[in-house]
């Protein structure tokens, strides 16, 4: 292809574009739209998947010692802990930071220990972090089985409804993801495809004085391209100021959630959309251009 021939092909892509303004206006706004609601649902899912993550991060398990344990059975026990296959993290709670613990989870109602005097009902105890919370199960009867180890106890049934939690989460994200994409590539290429039905005359004309397929299509394979890429630039401007103004106020209430990162998290979706956008701008174009060139 002759260099020429590019500079005949772009012209001729920005002039359609020019000289349908309306079409190409409502093929871009469609893309826009379309890749607009996608985004929103793709940060959704991906941040309740970040969130269903950390819940199983926070998962743990209390190990609470017997009284008579000496401080060589609780040195013991520690070092057990620390070398058992998926343990990443143990902390010693000793009796009175336990009891400290709770007295500030009582608040204003710390008074009601006040009956206990001097005396401190916590047990000295362990918090062990896992890498995986699948592990949780075959972790416990093993830290049952040591000395000294009154009990373990890690909320099974909380623990439990969290997996399937997390679980629906995850795997009806990606079902409505797929669901949502192709409802946008069918949305976004019946749009562009209206533009193309509405010039089959010129293309008839051009197939008739001897233009080859190529030649034809290049121009609104070009010209799909750049609808789809001007719709997908808009979707994401609009996702990033979404998002930012979304984490302001989330961050301004609930300090502490999980909540991904803007960046480099929004580059890459972005990034995601504006492929996408082309993709099917060009993919949209060229398919129904086949109809008219069978003449």
């Amino acid at each position: 292809m002759s260099l020429s021939t590019k500079e005949y092909f772009v012209k001729e892509t920005f002039k359609s574009i020019r000289r349908n303004q309306l079409m190409s206006f409502a093929s871009v706004s469609t893309v826009a739209l379309s890749l607009l609601v996608l985004g929103l649902f793709l940060l959704m899912v991906m941040n309740a998947n970040n969130l269903a993550k950390y819940l199983e991060s926070q998962v743990q398990i209390s190990v609470y010692m017997e009284d008579s344990a000496s401080n060589e059975t609780l040195s013991a026990a520690a070092k057990s802990l620390k070398t058992m296959p998926g343990v990443v993290k143990v902390t010693s709670v000793t009796k009175t930071e336990a009891l400290a613990k709770f007295k500030k989870r009582l608040g204003d109602q710390n008074r009601l220990l006040d009956a206990l005097g001097e005396e401190n009902p916590f047990p000295y105890s362990f918090d062990v972090q896992v890498d995986k919370p699948e592990r949780i199960a075959e972790i416990v009867p093993k830290i049952d089985e040591m000395k000294g180890v009154e009990t373990a106890k890690f909320g099974q049934e909380v623990v439990e409804h969290m997996f399937k939690l997390t679980r629906l989460l995850r795997l009806g994200g990606i079902l409505l993801v797929v669901l949502l994409a192709m409802a946008t590539l069918f949305i976004i290429s019946n749009t562009i495809r209206i533009t193309v039905f509405a010039r089959r005359r010129e293309v008839s004309i051009m197939k008739y004085v001897g233009a080859t397929n190529w030649f034809i299509r290049w121009p609104f394979l070009l010209e799909g391209m750049v609808l789809g890429f001007a719709g997908a630039l808009v979707a994401s401007f609009v996702l990033v100021q979404i998002y930012l103004a979304l984490q302001d106020k989330i961050y301004a209430t609930l300090a502490f959630f999980p909540l991904i990162p803007a960046w480099p998290f929004l580059g890459y979706l972005c990034l995601c959309l504006i492929i996408t956008g082309t993709a099917i701008g060009a993919a949209g174009s060229s398919i129904p251009l086949r109809k008219f060139l069978d003449v």
